[in-house]
């Protein structure tokens, strides 16, 4: 399903800087899934900036391979998780999609935006997310246990169940868990992430369009970062938030110190024009 046998395995692994403990071999356990998904969120920034300098984004196996491995860029969730899902299917894992509401953004109801896997091991689910930017989980969060606590380093994550099968995935910051997205039981496939990348990439209501959006979540228990627009923010693991405005003079250099993002020269430029434009 997801073109996994497309996939140059040993390029991405090393590009993620995937190193087996003990050396051993990628296989379909669970040990390896949670290697390789901490691997690949440590490694690749979630960004946004093909959307910003007008550029279409492909999600087929072979363009995400050619940007985020071989051209050392990142990528937002689509291709993140596209990613992601070749390179477990290609290890041996089952691996299917789903569709989450974001819930970061207030109360009101938001439409189906993000993309979400599901690996099973052993028959047992696992939510694996390399596409939630600065908030998202390092290590696949488990889904067969409702209000199980999480922790991954300074950070603790929990699945609520909710009704019709829907779960919420939420983060507990400063004592207090928020919900960051909930997805229902339906599977998706790689053609109705074609139809939400879309969506995402050119509409102008969309949050992706017209603003960096550049993220990472750090090691464990690091501080996480995240720019938009111009506001560069730091989220601490004891819920303390630090704000900093960016300026276009700065942008390459926040992108180079912050997410290890270098642009050639050409999109260097480009992106700082547009930056300017705004200012």
């Amino acid at each position: 399903m997801w073109s996994g046998d497309q996939l140059d395995l040993d390029a991405y692994l090393e590009r993620i800087g995937y190193e087996g403990d003990g050396g051993r071999e990628p296989r379909a356990d669970l040990r390896t899934l949670k290697e390789v998904h901490r691997a690949h969120t440590g490694a690749l920034t979630f960004e946004n900036l093909d959307v910003l300098l007008g550029r279409p984004v492909e999600l087929d196996v072979k363009a995400v391979e050619d940007k985020l491995v071989r051209g050392s860029r990142g990528g937002y969730c689509y291709e993140q998780n596209s990613l992601l899902a070749a390179a477990l299917e290609r290890i041996g894992f089952e691996v299917s999609g789903r569709g989450a509401r974001n819930r970061t953004r207030g109360d009101d109801l938001r439409p189906v935006t993000h993309a979400v896997l599901v690996a099973t091991v052993e028959g047992e689910p696992w939510l694996c997310d390399a596409g939630f930017g600065y908030q998202g989980p390092r290590e696949p969060v488990p889904l067969a246990r409702p209000g199980a606590e999480v922790a991954q380093g300074g950070w603790t994550y929990r699945v609520r169940a909710e009704e019709d099968g829907v779960l919420a995935l939420s983060l507990l910051r400063g004592g207090v868990w928020r919900d960051l997205y909930a997805f229902s039981p339906q599977r998706y496939h790689p053609v109705d992430y074609v139809l939400l990348n879309h969506y995402s990439s050119t509409h102008p209501r969309s949050a992706f369009v017209g603003q960096v959006v550049v993220q990472h979540p750090g090691d464990a228990a690091r501080t996480r970062r995240a720019l938009v627009g111009r506001e560069l923010t730091r989220l601490h693991p004891d819920g303390r938030v630090e704000r900093q405005d960016v300026g276009s003079g700065e942008l390459l250099s926040v992108l180079d110190r912050e997410f290890g993002i270098r642009l050639s020269e050409r999109d260097a430029a480009e992106l700082v024009r547009i930056q300017q434009a705004g200012d």
